[in-house]
């Protein structure tokens, strides 16, 4: 999150982030890990990448050099040759280190013989979305966990409350009347929820169903605000917490107790001690809780008053 007074605009922010993700069968997982994080650690890439039989997920930060050698690196694959990114710009590092991991999936939802590959809903360009969920033929649906959709949704879009994605096939089931209309309509963040959600859909005998080409992301770059049909800011899995229209930086910060993001108003409520407690969190921690999340904030505001990163923070 940057401050408000010294805000960076998106377009000169020194950080590219790059936002991918790739369904293909891909076989060579293990053998290509420790070179892919080789290449990141060598161009100053940070991040994290997962690797599994079905493709490639994940975000990275760095210099745009940097981040364009390592989407070289992928693309060179004949697995990755037609990968598409998202990109976007970070005041700062928005991460601590490079991690590239095996999965069994790279997006987790649990459920057996779900291919993307096989059968997916029908993309929607950004500038075709607002049409379609404005359709009162259409059930629109959030894809994300309730942390995200909390601080930013989809008008008159469906909030599963989730908190992972593999409780979402289990709220499909519970929910019958998401067949008294024809469509459906599902979004995410980049992109790849959705795309897995979709081919869900269509095993459990939906017809009509469409999803968010490019995520939230890609329509928060390409729409307007005065044409938006979007509210507050996108939860993003690095510290810039959020961003808004336009891929700028969202002022949310984290709780670091429980991992919620924040708004200002959270933020000066008088439950709120930075790093220990906040008032998604305030009532459940134990005074043993909070002495040890006291130590470790005091420790990451000696290691900010260094110039260094706590690896806590």
């Amino acid at each position: 999150m940057t401050d408000s007074a010294t805000a960076v605009s998106p377009e000169t922010a020194p950080f590219l982030v790059a936002a991918l993700y790739h369904f293909t069968p891909f076989s060579r997982a293990a053998e290509f890990r420790q070179p892919l994080q080789a290449a990141c650690e060598a161009e100053g890439v940070k991040g994290t990448l997962l690797l599994a039989h079905e493709g490639i997920n994940g975000t990275i930060a760095g210099p745009d050099a940097g981040i364009h050698a390592v989407l070289s690196l992928l693309r060179a694959q004949p697995e990755f040759a037609t990968l598409t990114h998202k990109e976007s710009r970070a005041s700062a590092m928005p991460f601590l280190r490079m991690k590239v991991r095996l999965k069994k999936e790279i997006v987790t939802m649990g459920v057996e013989d779900i291919d993307p590959l096989r059968s997916v809903g029908t993309y929607v360009d950004p500038q075709d979305w607002n049409a379609l969920i404005s359709d009162p033929n259409t059930v629109v649906i959030d894809t994300r966990n309730d942390y995200e959709t909390a601080i930013g949704t989809f008008r008159g879009a469906l909030d599963p409350k989730t908190k992972t994605f593999r409780e979402f096939p289990d709220w499909v089931k519970a929910n019958p009347a998401l067949h008294d209309k024809p469509k459906i309509a599902m979004y995410c963040t980049g992109g790849i929820r959705c795309e897995k959600a979709t081919a869900f859909m269509k095993a459990q005998g939906f017809e009509e169903v469409y999803h968010l080409k490019g995520g939230i992301l890609k329509y928060l770059e390409e729409t307007p605000a005065e044409e938006s049909l979007w509210d507050g800011a996108c939860f993003v899995f690095d510290d810039r917490v959020s961003v808004t229209h336009g891929l700028a930086e969202g002022d949310h910060t984290l709780c670091h107790a429980c991992r919620q993001p924040l708004t200002a108003e959270d933020r000066a409520s008088p439950l709120h001690e930075e790093g220990v407690a906040c008032v998604h969190c305030h009532d459940s921690r134990s005074e043993e809780d909070r002495l040890r999340y006291r130590q470790r904030q005091h420790q990451m505001q000696l290691a900010r008053a260094r110039g260094t990163r706590h690896l806590g923070s």
